[in-house]
């Protein structure tokens, strides 16, 4: 059971289920039998419908893929609606789809889509601090941090909890030597470049004048640029607009070899800066960006609020 209740967002620590020797619930990928009466999920809680086993939707991206078909809800984040786990998660799409750490996946669906066991399980908190370790410098590229929602200390050290491998396995998943820039590591699918859209605040169609480094960041000149999605930019920003690939300086960006192309670029307002958050070349030839320029036209975004912060 959960001692304690928590508010939207908090999660209090998983208690009363000591396991013999490793304090480990393993996470195989084959498991989905295993449902029971899941009324301790209520332990402290007050939700106005009682919690329930149900299917994880297609369109819970997240998610839908992790291995298992059914989670509880009210979820582990206290999100009560399905709509409510379907907008928050999809901010986090965009990073599942970078591979900062194996675990990632497991991690964040074991809160937002809890798989039906008789009472809430939750993460490990070396889990935590393993994806948190490896995903929070690709972050930090997008201008975030790792959110207080989040913090490591609030989950169980000693307990039964959530897992995917032994401790001591998680290193071999951290990225080895330079890579590529995170926002320029992008494949050029169209469901993926549309979850970069539902994530990101504006996007615009651009020629390229130069590109410099500046402060450890890579600063980007636009020479011609074509709104497609405004957001935080107003139209008189846009003459004088620049952009910043965040930490970019010394890791290799592709697209940005070759400036000739027309791009397809993505991106937020941080503080004063306008951060580059994906960049594709701007491709009509290809099916995949055809198929995406089809659903830009009536994109289906949940309303976009960051969960990072």
């Amino acid at each position: 059971a959960v001692a304690g209740a928590s508010r939207r967002g908090a999660l209090p620590a998983a208690r009363g289920m000591r396991a013999a020797g490793a304090a480990v619930f393993a996470v195989p990928y084959d498991y989905v039998s295993f449902q029971s009466d899941i009324s301790s999920y209520q332990s402290g809680r007050f939700y106005t419908k009682p919690p329930q086993c149900v299917a994880i939707p297609a369109d819970l991206r997240l998610c839908h893929s992790v291995g298992y078909d059914k989670m509880v809800l009210p979820n582990l984040l206290d999100h009560e609606t399905m709509a409510e786990v379907k907008q928050q998660a999809s901010s986090w799409v965009p990073l599942l789809n970078k591979n900062c750490h194996i675990g990632t996946q497991v991690f964040l669906c074991s809160l937002f889509a809890p798989v039906c066991l008789d009472r809430p399980i939750y993460p490990c908190r070396w889990l935590c601090e393993a994806v948190r370790d490896s995903c929070e410098p690709v972050m930090q590229f997008f201008g975030f941090y790792w959110p207080e929602m989040l913090k490591c200390d609030q989950f169980p050290q000693d307990d039964v909890c959530i897992a995917m491998t032994a401790p001591n396995a998680t290193e071999a998943s951290r990225p080895q030597g330079v890579a590529v820039c995170p926002p320029c590591d992008n494949e050029m699918k169209s469901d993926a470049i549309l979850e970069h859209l539902c994530a990101s605040e504006f996007a615009l169609k651009m020629k390229i004048k130069e590109v410099k480094k500046e402060n450890g960041d890579k600063k980007i000149i636009p020479k011609k640029k074509k709104p497609l999605k405004l957001g935080t930019i107003k139209k008189k920003d846009l003459k004088k607009l620049v952009l910043y690939l965040k930490n970019g300086a010394d890791c290799p960006c592709h697209q940005l070899d070759n400036l000739s192309s027309q791009f397809l670029i993505m991106g937020r307002k941080v503080k004063a800066q306008y951060l580059l958050t994906a960049i594709h070349k701007w491709d009509k030839k290809n099916k995949e960006f055809k198929k995406f320029m089809k659903k830009m036209k009536s994109p289906e975004c949940p309303t976009f609020q960051s969960v990072f912060k």
